[in-house]
């Protein structure tokens, strides 16, 4: 083997490496496109979660302050029938437990 055969192995040497080289990095290029549309899918889909969480929390706190007022309204009008039961003296008696 003389230099001129060397200096070909070598030049075909760089040239493979060179294609190989824009062949990694269009592969890198392309699973990093595939990466980010991934990670763009779970984003949103993180943000739809977040969006329905304080949709629910809404509706839950609706349900809260409904149930406190029909509670406040239920004891109101269990206050007022014990009054009222307890104005009739002797022929209602309200018997308190343990009585």
């Amino acid at each position: 083997m003389d230099a001129e055969d060397i200096k070909k192995i070598d030049e075909l040497f760089r040239h493979h490496v060179g294609e190989e080289t824009e062949n990694f990095k269009q592969h890198v290029g392309i699973m990093t496109e595939d990466f980010q549309h991934k990670l763009d899918i779970v984003v949103e889909g993180h943000q739809m979660l977040s969006d329905k969480i304080d949709r629910l929390e809404t509706r839950v706190d609706e349900v809260e302050a409904n149930l406190s007022r029909r509670m406040d309204a239920v004891a109101t009008d269990l206050a007022a029938h014990r009054v009222d039961t307890e104005a009739h003296g002797p022929v209602y008696r309200v018997k308190e437990s343990g009585e």
